[in-house]
C-alpha cells in the first residue's frame, strides 16, 4: 500500500445539513468526471467552496489518522502467501494390527478400510497432499509420555500372545499386539508429519486417519484403545520445533480424552476442549474430571473446557450451540497459532458406543467453524468411530471441508436441546472469570421461562433421528462470482462535487482486487438492468415509473427530483458459482417500496431475495445480513410480514437519533403478522463499535438465530461505513474482522451467500474491507485477528436486550445461566465392570443389588452374610476397596484411574469406607490429575512379573473372555453395578465399591513430619478460605487447606512449599503429589490412627 490516504491528494469532507452522511471526495477524479459530463469548470473557487474545504480537511483529520493508525499493522499485500492444499497420511501399515483374543473388538482394520473406499469413490484422495507416515521417535513421545512407560510398550514386539495378554490387562479397555507399539509410533509421527507441513507453510492444514487412536493415553497409561497421545504429542512437539506459543486442542469424539486433558491442566499455553458423553458420569471413563466443573488447576486455570452431554441423541444443533456460545469466542480471545482436533467420529448417528444424532453435515460444520481459527492451521487426528459407515462419511465431509468445499446443508438443524443448554449454560458459568469475552452484559437476562402460549413447546421424549442424508458438493465452474460494470460509475450528484456517494467508491474497489490478483481468481459474471417485472416485486409501479421518468430529465429537473438512476441490479444466482461479491452502486437497503432514502433508489438485496425466490419456485428461505452502520429501513419494511425472509442488522442507532432515525431500527421492531420473530435489530448506542463487538453479536445472536432458521441462501448488505477510519459511522471494524465475519456466515446455506456493496465512505476502507471479505469468499483463511479488547459493555447491553427480545421466537437464544439442575440421581445406576485378577487368590468380593455376592474370579453369586473384606495383615497382595457416591465415581480413585479394573496390588492395601453423609461432593485430591491410579505398578514391575504369572492358569470363562471388549468405551448403562449398603449410615442409599490400589511405598514418605503436641483437628477449616469442605492437613507442615475442587489451596500449597504428602479429612486417604498416587504404608498409621479417634472416637480398625 502506497498511501493510506484514498488518494495521494488531500482527503475532503463535508457534512450536509440535509444529509447524514459526510463524503471523502477525490479531487482529480471529480474534475475528469466534470469534464466528461459537461459539468461548468471555474478558473478559480469560489469564497464558499474554499471555505467548505477547510471544513472538510479539518472533519477528517481524525477519521484519516484513525485509519492510518489501525492500517499501520495489516498486510494488505497477501496474493503471494495465500497458501493451498490439504494434506492427507493415510498409510497402510497402521492396519497391521489387531486383536489377536476378540475379532469382534470393535478397534479394528476395517474402520480404516471403510475410509479408504469412501475417500477413493469420492475423488478426495487424489485432491490432497499425501505425507507418508514416519516414525515418532523417542524423544519425541517423552515430550509427553515417561521413557520408562515408552520401554515398556517397545518391548511388547517380542511378547507372545498370552504375555501381551496379561499385561493388556492391566490396563481399561486396550489390547496389545506384536505390531501395536510400531503402529502407535506410526500414528504418532503421522501428525508429527503434518505439523512439520503445516507450520512450514506446505499446506493449508492437514488429516491424518490414523490407528490405534490417542487421546485416553496418559503420562505413564494405556488406556480406551489408545497407547500414546498423538495430539497431545504434537502439540508439544509444535512448541518445542516451531516455537509456536499457543495451542488450541478440540476434543470432538463421544468419549472424554482424559489423557490430553492431564496432559496440559496446568498449562496456559494449551487450550483444551472437550464435547463428550457423560451422563453425571455414567459413561465411560466415568470421571469427575470430565464435568464442566473442571477447568484446569494453577496457572492452567480456565485453559480445560469440558461440555458434558447428561443424554444420549445429542443432534449437529446441540454442538454448534457449544462452539458457537463458547469455543469460538475464547479460542478468538486465546488467539491460537495452531489448531489440532481429536477427531472421533462416534459422535455420529448409528455409532454402537456413542448412541448421538450428529451428522457428517454437522461435523463439517465445526471443521469449518475451526477453519477460521489460526489463519486456518489446523490439523485433524483420527480418534474413535465404530459404525462403517457414518465413520467413512464423517472423514469424508470433514476432508471436504478441509479442501474448502461447502458445508452441506443441514436436513434438521433446529435447536439446542434443553439438556445442552444446560450443560452449556453450566461450563459458561465457570469460565466466565477466566475469559474476558464470556462476560455478559449488566442487564442480565430475565429468568423468566416465557409465558407457555407464547413459546413453541419443545419436543420431550427421544428423538428419533432419520436415515442419513447422502452428501453431494456442487461442481462448479468457479467458486466466486464478481459483478462490476462502468456502466455505474455514471451515477454522480451534477451540483454537489463533495457528495459521499460517489463513483469512485466502486473504481477504487475494483482497482484494489485487481491489484491483490483477486479480480483474477473470481469468475467475471455479465451484468444487466433489473427489468420492470423483478423492481416491481419490491417497489409500487408508480415509484418505478417516476424515477424511469429521471432519464430525461434536465439538469434542473434532477435536482428537484434528487435523483440520477444510474445504478444496475446485478444478480449473481447463477448455478456456476457457489458465492459471489457484486461491486454496484448506488446503495439499495434504504429504498422503500415507494421513495427513495439515504442515497438508495432501488432496493437491491430485496429485489435480489425476490428474484431468488421466483427463480426457485418456492418461497426459498433467504438470510438478509446487513452490516452496514446505518438501518436499512427499506428492507426491514418489505419483508417485515414475511417469515420466509430472515432480516438481521446490525447498526447504530444512538437511541433513534443516528440516521435514518426514528423507532425503526430499535431492538424492539421484530416484524409484523406471520413475520412477527423474522427481524431482528442489533441497535449500537453510540460509537467505537468493533471487530469484538459484531463477533459477540455473531457468536451470542446472529449465529444461533442463523442455523436455527436454516437459510438456503444469505445474502449480506454489506456496508463498509462501520469500518475503521470511515468518516461517518465511527466505528473500529477492521478489515480482518469482516473477513471472519464472512467466513463465518459461508457456512450456512450450502456456502450460497452474496455480499452486495452498500456504504462505506472512506475509499481505503471500503476497498480493503471487501478485498478481505472477497478472500474468505474465494476460500482463503481469515487473517489473524487480535481483538484488542473485550466487548463494550454498551454493545453487550444492546446485543442483550436484542436476545431478550427474541428469546420467546428462537430457542437457540435460550442458553443462560443456570443451576446444574441435572444433578446425579440415586435411582440410575453407573456403570461398572471389574475385569478378572491377574491371577486366582486376589479375588474380591462385592455385594450385588440383589443382595448376592459377585465373586469377581468365579462370576457366581453367594450369600451377603459370607462377606469378607480382605485387609492389609490378610493378604499381602489383596485388591483395595473404596466407596463413593455416584457423583464421586473418580473421586478416591483420581481422575486418571480405571475404575473397571481390578488389579493386583504389590503389597498392603488399605479399605476405605465412608458412609454417604460423612462425605463431600468432592473426593479427589487437589493434586494434579492423577495418570492412572489403578496401574501405579512401574511398568519396569510389570515387566518383571510377566515371568513368573502362571500363563497356564485355569481357563476363563466366556464371560470374562468378553470383558475386554465390552470394559471398552461406551459401556452400556444397563449392566450390573456392584453395590454394598452401610447400614444405619447409609441411611438407605447403596454405596458402589470399586478397586483402587494405593501405593505400598514411596519415596517421600521421609517428607512426613512428626505429629504436632496438639495432634489433629479434622474439623478445622482451610487456612486460606475457611471452607470446611474436603479439607486435607499436609503431613510436613500440618497445615490445613481445600482440595481441588473447593478452591484448590492445598494444591497451591503444594506448589509453593513442595510438600509432597497430603492426608484427606474426608476419607483418610493419603496422596502423594510427586507420585500421583495414593499411599499407604506403615509410616502413616499414626498420623492416619489420630485423625481417625478425632473423627469417629474410636481407634482406626485393624491397624497394625
Amino acid at each position: 500500500m502506497t498511501s493510506t490516504g484514498q488518494d495521494s491528494t488531500t482527503t475532503r469532507q463535508r457534512r450536509s445539513r440535509h444529509n447524514p452522511h459526510s463524503p471523502p471526495h477525490d479531487s482529480s477524479v471529480t474534475s475528469k468526471r466534470g469534464v466528461k459530463k459537461g459539468a461548468l469548470l471555474h478558473s478559480s473557487p469560489s469564497l464558499a467552496e474554499v471555505k467548505k474545504k477547510g471544513r472538510m480537511k479539518k472533519l477528517s483529520q481524525a477519521a484519516e489518522q484513525d485509519l492510518i493508525v489501525g492500517l499501520q499493522g495489516l498486510d494488505l499485500n497477501l496474493e503471494a502467501k495465500t497458501l493451498s492444499g490439504t494434506g492427507l497420511v493415510f498409510d497402510e501399515q497402521l492396519n497391521e494390527f489387531h486383536c489377536l483374543w476378540d475379532d469382534s473388538f470393535p478397534e479394528c482394520p476395517e474402520r480404516l478400510h471403510a475410509i479408504k473406499e469412501q475417500l477413493i469413490q469420492e475423488g478426495l484422495v487424489d485432491r490432497c497432499v499425501s505425507f507418508q507416515a514416519r516414525f515418532a521417535e523417542k524423544e519425541e513421545l517423552m515430550l509427553v509420555h515417561s521413557l520408562e512407560y515408552i520401554d515398556l510398550m517397545e518391548t511388547t514386539q517380542y511378547m507372545n500372545e498370552g504375555e501381551l495378554r496379561i499385561l493388556a490387562d492391566t490396563y481399561d479397555s486396550v489390547y496389545l499386539h506384536p505390531n501395536s507399539y510400531t503402529c502407535a509410533c506410526l500414528a504418532s509421527g503421522s501428525v508429527l508429519r503434518l505439523v512439520d507441513a503445516v507450520l512450514g507453510n506446505e499446506i493449508r492444514n492437514g488429516m491424518a486417519i490414523i490407528r490405534p487412536p490417542g487421546h485416553h493415553a496418559q503420562h505413564s497409561l494405556m488406556d480406551g484403545y489408545c497407547m500414546f497421545n498423538h495430539v497431545a504429542v504434537a502439540a508439544r512437539y509444535a512448541q518445542k520445533k516451531h516455537a509456536i506459543q499457543r495451542v488450541l486442542i478440540v476434543d470432538w469424539d463421544v468419549h472424554h480424552g482424559q489423557g490430553t486433558q492431564f496432559a496440559f491442566d496446568q498449562d496456559p499455553s494449551v487450550l483444551y476442549f472437550s464435547i463428550h458423553r457423560y451422563e453425571q458420569g455414567r459413561f465411560w471413563p466415568h470421571l469427575k474430571a470430565s464435568n464442566w466443573s473442571t477447568i484446569g488447576f494453577g496457572r492452567g486455570q480456565g485453559y480445560t473446557i469440558n461440555v458434558p452431554w447428561n443424554q444420549v441423541g445429542m443432534r449437529d444443533a446441540d454442538y454448534i450451540a457449544a462452539f458457537l456460545h463458547l469455543l469460538l469466542p475464547v479460542a478468538l480471545e486465546f488467539q491460537p497459532q495452531l489448531v489440532l482436533v481429536a477427531a472421533g467420529f462416534d459422535a455420529l448417528q448409528g455409532d454402537p458406543k456413542g448412541e448421538m444424532a450428529a451428522t457428517p453435515a454437522g461435523l463439517a460444520q465445526l471443521t469449518h467453524l475451526l477453519m477460521g481459527l489460526a489463519g486456518g492451521k489446523l490439523i485433524l487426528s483420527l480418534e474413535g468411530g465404530y459404525n462403517f459407515r457414518s465413520l467413512a462419511e464423517g472423514v469424508s465431509a470433514s476432508l471436504h471441508t478441509l479442501l474448502g468445499d461447502p458445508c452441506p446443508i443441514l436436513e434438521s438443524p433446529g435447536a439446542p436441546c434443553r439438556s445442552a443448554q444446560a450443560s452449556l449454560s453450566c461450563a459458561l458459568e465457570a469460565l466466565e472469570p477466566f475469559w474476558e469475552v464470556l462476560v455478559r452484559s449488566a442487564e442480565t437476562l430475565e429468568e423468566d421461562f416465557l409465558e407457555e402460549e407464547n413459546v413453541e413447546k419443545e419436543e420431550e421424549g427421544p428423538w428419533q433421528p432419520p436415515a442419513l442424508p447422502i452428501l453431494t458438493w456442487p461442481v462448479l465452474q468457479a467458486r466466486t462470482g464478481l459483478v462490476y460494470d462502468q456502466r455505474m460509475m455514471g451515477h454522480y450528484n451534477l451540483w454537489d462535487n463533495y457528495h459521499p456517494e460517489m463513483p469512485q467508491r466502486v473504481f477504487r474497489i475494483m482497482r484494489r482486487l485487481e491489484e491483490l490478483g483477486l479480480a483474477g481468481r473470481c469468475l467475471t459474471l455479465p451484468t444487466r438492468p433489473a427489468t420492470d417485472a423483478e423492481l416491481l416485486t419490491c417497489h409500487s409501479a408508480e415509484y418505478v415509473g417516476r424515477l424511469r421518468a429521471t432519464a430525461k430529465m434536465k439538469t434542473r429537473e434532477l435536482h428537484r427530483e434528487a435523483v440520477r438512476a444510474g445504478g444496475l441490479i446485478c444478480f449473481l444466482l447463477l448455478p456456476q458459482v457457489l458465492n459471489g461479491a457484486a461491486v454496484v452502486r448506488p446503495p439499495g437497503h434504504h429504498a422503500e417500496r415507494d421513495a427513495a432514502c439515504g442515497f438508495c433508489f432501488f432496493n437491491s438485496v430485496a429485489v435480489a431475495a425476490r428474484h431468488a425466490q421466483a427463480i426457485s419456485g418456492h418461497a426459498l428461505r433467504i438470510l438478509i445480513v446487513d452490516w452496514d452502520v446505518h438501518h436499512g429501513n427499506g428492507t426491514q419494511h418489505i419483508f417485515e410480514e414475511d417469515p420466509s425472509v430472515l432480516y438481521i442488522s446490525l447498526h447504530r442507532y444512538d437511541h433513534g437519533t443516528f440516521f435514518p432515525m426514528g423507532d425503526e431500527g430499535a431492538s424492539s421492531q421484530m416484524g409484523r403478522a406471520a413475520g412477527t420473530g423474522f427481524t431482528v435489530n442489533v441497535a449500537w448506542n453510540g460509537p467505537r463499535v468493533g471487530d469484538a463487538d459484531y463477533l459477540a453479536a455473531w457468536h451470542r445472536l446472529v449465529l444461533p438465530i442463523a442455523y436455527e432458521f436454516n437459510p438456503e441462501l444469505v445474502l449480506v448488505s454489506a456496508g463498509f461505513d462501520a469500518a475503521r477510519g470511515d468518516p461517518l459511522g465511527g466505528c473500529q471494524v477492521s478489515p480482518e474482522g469482516y473477513a471472519h465475519l464472512t467466513h463465518l456466515l459461508m457456512g450456512l446455506a450450502n456456502g450460497r451467500i452474496i455480499l452486495i456493496l452498500e456504504g462505506g465512505y472512506n475509499l481505503t476502507s471500503i476497498s480493503e474491507s471487501m478485498a478481505a471479505c472477497t478472500r474468505s469468499l474465494l476460500g482463503d483463511p481469515p487473517p489473524l485477528l487480535t481483538l484488542a479488547r473485550p466487548p463494550l459493555s454498551g454493545a453487550l447491553a444492546s446485543i442483550t436486550e436484542t436476545i431478550q427480545v427474541h428469546r420467546r421466537y428462537w430457542r437457540s437464544l435460550r442458553v443462560m445461566k443456570v443451576e446444574d439442575k441435572e444433578g446425579p440421581s440415586s435411582s440410575k445406576s453407573i456403570t461398572r465392570k471389574v475385569t478378572p485378577p491377574a491371577h486366582r487368590g486376589s479375588a474380591v468380593r462385592m455385594t450385588a443389588p440383589d443382595g448376592n455376592i459377585l465373586d469377581a474370579d468365579t462370576g457366581k453369586a453367594t450369600s451377603a452374610s459370607s462377606v469378607e473384606v480382605s485387609t492389609p495383615d490378610q493378604a499381602k497382595s489383596e485388591t483395595a476397596v473404596v466407596a463413593l457416591n455416584q457423583d464421586q465415581a473418580s473421586d478416591a480413585a483420581t481422575e486418571g484411574a480405571t475404575l473397571d479394573q481390578t488389579i493386583e496390588a504389590v503389597g498392603g492395601a488399605e479399605v476405605i469406607q465412608t458412609p454417604p453423609a460423612l462425605r463431600t461432593d468432592s473426593q479427589t485430591p487437589p493434586a494434579s490429575s492423577v495418570q492412572g491410579a489403578t496401574a501405579q505398578i512401574s511398568p519396569s514391575k510389570l515387566t518383571e512379573s510377566l515371568g513368573t504369572l502362571d500363563l497356564n492358569s485355569e481357563a476363563q470363562s466366556p464371560e470374562e473372555e468378553r470383558l475386554l471388549g465390552e470394559a471398552a468405551e461406551g459401556q452400556h448403562r444397563d449392566h450390573s453395578m456392584l453395590i454394598q449398603s452401610f447400614g444405619d449410615h447409609a441411611v438407605g442409599d447403596q454405596v458402589a465399591f470399586y478397586a483402587v490400589t494405593p501405593l505400598p511405598w514411596c519415596p517421600h514418605l521421609v517428607a512426613v513430619g512428626p505429629i504436632p503436641e496438639s495432634g489433629l483437628d479434622v474439623t478445622q477449616p482451610c487456612q486460606d478460605c475457611g471452607t470446611l469442605r474436603e479439607n486435607w492437613v499436609c503431613l510436613s507442615c500440618y497445615q490445613v487447606y481445600c482440595g481441588r475442587y473447593v478452591s484448590a489451596h492445598m494444591l497451591q500449597h503444594h506448589g509453593v512449599s513442595g510438600h509432597p504428602l497430603v492426608l484427606s479429612y474426608v476419607d483418610l486417604s493419603t496422596w502423594c503429589y510427586d507420585c500421583e498416587a495414593y499411599v499407604h504404608h506403615q509410616a502413616l498409621l499414626d498420623v492416619k490412627s489420630l485423625a481417625h479417634q478425632n473423627k469417629f472416637g474410636e481407634d482406626m480398625p485393624h491397624s497394625h
